[in-house]
């Protein structure tokens, strides 16, 4: 007589069942790692296509050259001015 609450032995024992369905987490640190890497790549490929220095504005130097001058002048006026 065999008892029919024993544990079952390794032989007959199930296998554990795999999980349905897709791997999610594996899926999502795949997509982290392709994400990190696009953003990385946009950013050195940006720095790259960037000049290196900007063509000096003539506008603005002489735009700045006028307010110096101005500037200049109202001083001298205001030490000509009578106390």
């Amino acid at each position: 007589m065999t008892d029919s609450t024993a544990a079952p032995t390794s032989d007959e024992r199930p296998e554990p069942a795999k999980a349905p369905g897709f791997p999610l987490g594996r899926t999502l640190i795949w997509l982290g790692v392709a994400g990190a890497s696009a953003t990385l790549t946009y950013f050195i490929v940006r720095a790259a296509l960037r000049p290196a220095w900007t063509a000096p504005d003539e506008t603005a130097d002489r735009i700045q050259a006028l307010i110096d001058e101005a500037n200049r002048l109202i001083k001298t006026l205001d030490e000509k001015k009578p106390s």
